[in-house]
């Protein structure tokens, strides 16, 4: 079953929870929060950081409609619920696409803005509703190799074989709000959205809440390293996201870490050898793992 978000205000009601709502000050601008502590559950003190972040937007997003009570309640007990795959609402911060599954979503929203040209409507209205990444990456080959040049001529070889593509492309930057298009030869889509797309903190309406993003591409959860929510999913769910559509996921189980190391070295005449010393801290278990990382003459 889909549940339309509360932009689209089909019975929704005031936020429950906005007794949670706090502010907060930074550079002399005051912005929104919502608090989880502030909810006064102790049931948060033992959610892993990444259920805590579908806490946080289930809470600011509850409009009894789209997101209700018992959606919230179900992701604090989510150490009995976990098992049970319970499915839940999510509507993550933004969208990272790429240009394989992109082109396919700008077509629909250049279909989108026909049909309401047709329909006497104001196309311009037809735009994503969360912010979408698309990195143009995936159209790169190596047709020239072992030669000193070989990254400028792929790259000529590229931009001519995918001429259309990228003009269309092109043109949907400038079409669309909330669409930012990411040129070819920036890098691979999960560098850049590692080192230039990821916010970590969002901001909208003056609000301040956390970074979240769903890819279509498996390796989108190398953004987790950053502390951002990510994981990869089909172009469909990538696109009903776009258009203001929650994702539904089931409640998972959740592991978590938390490593602490040191680097201690030992000098054997000659030879020095470095050494990393780790604590992982998993649930109740504890485990020293000690391991050689490189030797050094």
């Amino acid at each position: 079953m889909i549940r339309f978000t509360s932009r689209f205000r089909f019975g929704a009601r005031a936020n429950p929870y906005i007794k949670a709502q706090k502010t907060l000050k930074v550079d002399g601008k005051e912005y929104k929060f919502f608090s989880l502590p502030a909810l006064g559950d102790s049931k948060l003190n033992h959610l892993p950081y990444s259920i805590r972040v579908l806490l946080e937007s289930a809470v600011r997003n509850c409009d009894e409609f789209a997101v209700t009570s018992k959606d919230v309640q179900n992701i604090l007990n989510w150490e009995t619920n976990a098992p049970k795959q319970i499915e839940i609402p999510f509507k993550p911060a933004r969208v990272i696409l790429q240009d394989f599954t992109g082109v396919p979503a700008v077509v629909d929203l250049a279909a989108m803005r026909d049909a309401m040209k047709r329909l006497g409507g104001d196309p311009q209205k037809i735009n994503p509703l969360c912010p979408v990444d698309l990195v143009i990456d995936h159209s790169v080959q190596a047709d020239v190799s072992r030669v000193p040049r070989a990254y400028e001529e792929n790259e000529k070889i590229e931009f001519s074989r995918n001429y259309e593509r990228f003009e269309f492309l092109k043109w949907g930057s400038t079409a669309f709000k909330n669409f930012l298009i990411v040129p070819p030869g920036s890098g691979i889509v999960h560098q850049v959205n590692l080192e230039y797309l990821a916010r970590v903190v969002m901001e909208e309406q003056g609000y301040l809440f956390p970074d979240s993003v769903v890819g279509t591409d498996s390796h989108t959860t190398m953004i987790n390293g950053l502390g951002v929510t990510g994981w990869g999913v089909g172009g469909i769910e990538a696109e009903a996201v776009m258009l203001g559509i929650n994702n539904i996921n089931g409640l998972t189980r959740s592991r978590w870490f938390q490593i602490t190391w040191k680097i201690t070295s030992k000098c054997h005449s000659h030879r020095s050898s470095p050494y990393m010393h780790i604590n992982v801290k998993k649930e109740r278990c504890r485990w020293q793992i000690r391991r050689i990382l490189w030797t050094r003459s």
